[in-house]
């Protein structure tokens, strides 16, 4: 068996399943990286980083839960270190819009001395369909903190296709892709074109932030509602209202609309009700 060169971190999640699915299809060994792997990986358990980096020329870097939370600066910063004592060449981290730590974050993998590529993504599409945001949109309300602002959802089949091919590709080194949508999308249009494609009822309501954490703190509980609000509180702020070029520039092509990921999804059966 030829032994992997590329580690994918969050290897259960929306992006590191899907490179993992994408890579096997190509034929190319990875190494999955999570807390059930077969080389146990936990972010807050270094001691688990070397046997899981031993041999990797290439990591895709998705932390879990998020790089804009506390703590994660610190956490990648020592990620970083024993990648390069490991003899690692190339990160590949995925990234969030207008968030503080992460942009932190991606200096800190600017700096390290290795091939960098930053992917820093709008909000996932697929939030509406394996997220945390699907209950509620099967419940018919989607209540977040976003007042009138807009976002440019980005469907995560772009962010994995730019992510393979900065895996398998030469030309994505030191490159930071905005990746984004072709569209902002003000929340009330989202929930119009969930409602359409689900064929049920779906609206918008604004919430304050102190709203949306009582609210997901009875549903998710406080670690999860604190993390969320948290990366609410920056990037649906207005500051992230523009559009990215990213999968232009790495795949040469137009960006998924968010009607197409509905149309999909739709299709797939993701929102109808159990039986």
């Amino acid at each position: 068996m030829t032994t992997p060169k590329i580690l994918i971190t969050g290897a259960t999640g929306k992006t590191g399943s899907r490179i993992l699915t994408r890579l096997s299809d190509m034929s190319i060994p990875a190494r999955a990286a999570s807390r059930g792997s077969d080389i146990p990986f936990d972010w807050e358990a270094p001691e688990t980083w070397p046997a899981a980096l031993d041999g990797i020329e290439t990591v895709y870097v998705s932390y879990f839960p998020d790089l804009a939370v506390p703590g994660a600066v610190d956490t990648i910063a020592a990620f970083c270190d024993a990648a390069k004592a490991a003899g690692v060449r190339h990160l590949i981290l995925l990234s969030g819009r207008g968030e503080t730590h992460a942009k932190e974050c991606e200096d800190l993998v600017r700096e390290s001395g290795l091939i960098y590529t930053l992917l820093r993504c709008a909000w996932f599409s697929q939030n509406f369909s394996e997220g945390y945001l699907r209950d509620p949109m099967m419940a018919g309300v989607i209540a977040l903190p976003a007042g009138d602002t807009c976002e440019a959802l980005v469907d995560v089949e772009d962010i994995v296709d730019v992510a393979i091919a900065a895996l398998t590709e030469e030309g994505h080194e030191n490159q930071l892709y905005e990746i984004t949508g072709p569209r902002l999308m003000h929340f009330a249009q989202v929930a119009a074109e969930l409602s359409r494609a689900a064929n049920r009822p779906v609206t918008y309501t604004p919430l304050t932030l102190e709203q949306f954490r009582a609210g997901m703190a009875e549903a998710a509980g406080p670690f999860i509602a604190d993390v969320i609000t948290h990366v609410c509180s920056e990037a649906l702020d207005g500051r992230n209202e523009w559009l990215g070029d990213g999968v232009q520039r790495a795949l040469g092509r137009a960006p998924r609309d968010f009607a197409d990921f509905c149309n999909h999804a739709a299709r797939m059966g993701v929102w109808r009700d159990a039986a």
